[in-house]
């Protein structure tokens, strides 16, 4: 794989974010964005469908300003049949590719798509690799996964998209598509977030939180074991949870490589940062913790060394203020790590790397890590320290004295020019409260139930836990809220269903940050708003704008910048389980809204409308 990774930057590929005109704004090209935001939806019809009535103001070097109606394009819905795809977007395959079907012979179709990566190849093919997170299986509108001898989790699956563009206006269009193969990996979990490496390839996750829990294991890898693999092989569930790196070939033609050198947790997101080495995670789920990944070598993420941060609080105010210090769990490669997950072994009551008891016993250390209110206590095996730092990350962290307190700790983006991490909390709850009940007290602030987003300040020279140097420039060692980006519980919900700040950004979830646009963009996945917004954030302004809103009840998702992509920018941007939660207390209201909702549907697009910098 990393051969194949070498020959692409050989070759001359450039992320699509990263096509930057240097020649346009040298010849009077756009020299700022801001955008313009726009109110919230009150009618059935805004609040049902997805749209941006935001604007974009464009400066440009020459001095001209331009003043441009933001828009936002469906390229394909879930259900729909794209190119020479017999099967619709949202179709799960398993091992052999075949569809799966469910017990009633109907073919299993995600309404979830998440992450995007639109990828530009030599010669100016343009691909898109989607993610389908997780599946409600769906009767008549209706969630039906709990039906009897069904099961709560589908193994997932990626989509690859080929993309045309009309180059006089903008205009990206699905003109193909095909199912990205995972049977060399054994399978795909729950894909949430993603992200584009600096060499151009697709970042996408394991969100593996359910394979966590001693009590769901079992459970948990049934639907991969008799799904994807048709019962022919029992799914092993140290198998997933990892970082998946997906190339795409000129063609079309992709090749997968999941990391076990990053590590497993439930990944919300990976970002590798400007030295091609250093990558920051979210860890998604209750009592999670902050991890680092530095690899050995630029552009190579097969081997490097993970660490876990120990948060020490240092202020409440803001969503709270700390600074960080760095143990290592270890260093190691894919192909030593994967040979131990062939070896290790993890079931509801037993596992290899750990021995478990529910009380105090002499020897075992008492930890609470992914566990909402349960303590475990754990002893580590003789010689497992590698099999520990690798396949049970979130454990053997908190086993070490690292802080496991974080929860729905989501999105991960990057200022390279104020050397700046971002990081969303969506619900800053349970483990990060102080006095929980749980082992430890790192985090003591105040519940706020809509979250906040957090900048971590980057420093050089710094040492681990053990005085050991961090081999990187780029080691985070001071995390606090933005303040602006703090949201506000209200007291009690309003009439339209908001019980958050509707002004402020409420569970932050997808991050992305454009440099050339001195922008933060914030997508929610927010209970707390009645519809989900995508916001926009300038770093030196300071300035928040709303610019696009989702069907009500549905995530936005997807979120993906691409600076310059054949003269033009776009925001990529998916939602998923429309109409998830409704609730307007105006009964008229609430009956159109759900007269207009179609909770078997879900979209991939972008924003349109903004010219490339």
């Amino acid at each position: 794989m990393q051969r194949t990774i070498k020959n692409f930057m050989a070759a001359g590929i450039f992320s699509a974010g990263a096509l930057m005109s240097s020649s346009a704004l040298a010849a009077g090209g756009v020299a700022a964005v801001e955008f313009i935001g726009m109110p919230a939806p009150t009618t059935a019809a805004k609040m049902t469908k997805t749209y941006s009535d935001a604007k974009v103001e464009v400066r440009y070097a020459d001095g001209r300003v331009e003043t441009k109606n933001l828009d936002y394009v469906t390229l394909f819905n879930n259900i729909d049949k794209v190119g020479s795809n017999p099967n619709e977007a949202g179709q799960l395959y398993d091992v052999k590719g075949a569809p799966i079907k469910d017990m009633n012979g109907d073919p299993v179709v995600a309404e979830t798509p998440d992450a995007n990566s639109l990828l530009m190849l030599p010669g100016g093919d343009v691909y898109l690799v989607t993610h389908w997170e997780y599946d409600w299986l769906l009767k008549n509108g209706e969630i039906a996964y709990k039906a009897k001898n069904w099961y709560s989790r589908m193994p997932m699956s990626m989509s690859l998209t080929k993309i045309s563009q009309d180059v006089a206006s903008g205009r990206l269009k699905a003109v193909d598509q095909s199912n990205v193969d995972f049977s060399g990996v054994g399978g795909l979990w729950i894909p949430c977030a993603g992200s584009q490496s600096p060499w151009n390839t697709h970042l996408g996750s394991e969100e593996d939180y359910d394979l966590f829990k001693r009590s769901k294991v079992d459970k948990a890898i049934k639907g991969l074991s008799d799904l994807y693999f048709d019962g022919q092989k029992k799914a092993n569930p140290y198998q997933y949870g990892h970082i998946v790196e997906v190339s795409v070939n000129p063609g079309g033609e992709t090749q997968v490589v999941k990391h076990f050198a990053m590590g497993r947790a439930s990944w919300e997101k990976s970002r590798v940062l400007s030295d091609e080495r250093t990558v920051y995670f979210g860890d998604d789920g209750a009592y999670t913790g902050l991890f680092m990944f530095i690899a050995d070598r630029p552009g190579d993420l097969s081997v490097g060394t993970l660490y876990a941060a120990k948060w020490n609080q240092v202020s409440d105010k803001h969503a709270g203020e700390a600074k960080l210090t760095w143990i290592r769990l270890g260093h190691g490669s894919d192909s030593e790590i994967e040979k131990l997950a062939n070896q290790e072994k993890f079931s509801g009551s037993e596992s290899t790397i750990f021995e478990f008891a529910d009380e105090p016993k002499p020897g075992f250390k008492r930890i609470r890590a992914g566990l909402k209110k349960k303590d475990e206590f754990v002893r580590l095996r003789p010689g497992k320290e590698k099999a520990a730092a690798f396949l049970e990350s979130r454990r053997y962290a908190a086993y070490l004295g690292a802080t496991t307190e974080f929860n729905k700790m989501e999105g991960v983006a990057f200022d390279p020019t104020n050397r700046t991490v971002y990081i969303a909390m969506s619900y800053m709850e349970k483990g990060m409260t102080p006095h929980d009940g749980g082992p430890k007290d790192d985090i003591r602030i105040p519940k706020l139930k809509a979250g906040a987003t957090f900048a971590l300040t980057l420093d050089r020279g710094v040492k681990d836990s053990e005085g050991r140097p961090i081999d990187s420039d780029l080691v985070a060692v001071y995390m606090g809220g933005v303040p602006e980006l703090v949201g506000v519980d209200m007291a009690k919900m309003d009439a339209m269903g908001n019980s958050a700040e509707l002004n402020k950004v409420a569970n932050p979830d997808n991050l992305y940050f454009s440099d050339k646009m001195r922008t933060l963009f914030i997508g929610e996945d927010s209970g707390m708003h009645a519809n989900n917004y995508l916001w926009a954030f300038n770093v030196d302004s300071r300035k928040l704008s709303r610019i696009l809103s989702t069907p009500i009840g549905a995530e936005s998702t997807g979120l993906q910048v691409v600076e310059n992509l054949g003269g033009h920018a776009y925001i990529m941007s998916n939602f998923q389980h429309a109409g998830e939660r409704v609730d307007v207390a105006d009964k008229a209201l609430k009956a159109e809204i759900m007269q207009r909702t179609d909770r078997q549907k879900a979209s991939v697009g972008y924003i349109g409308g903004i010219p490339g910098l």
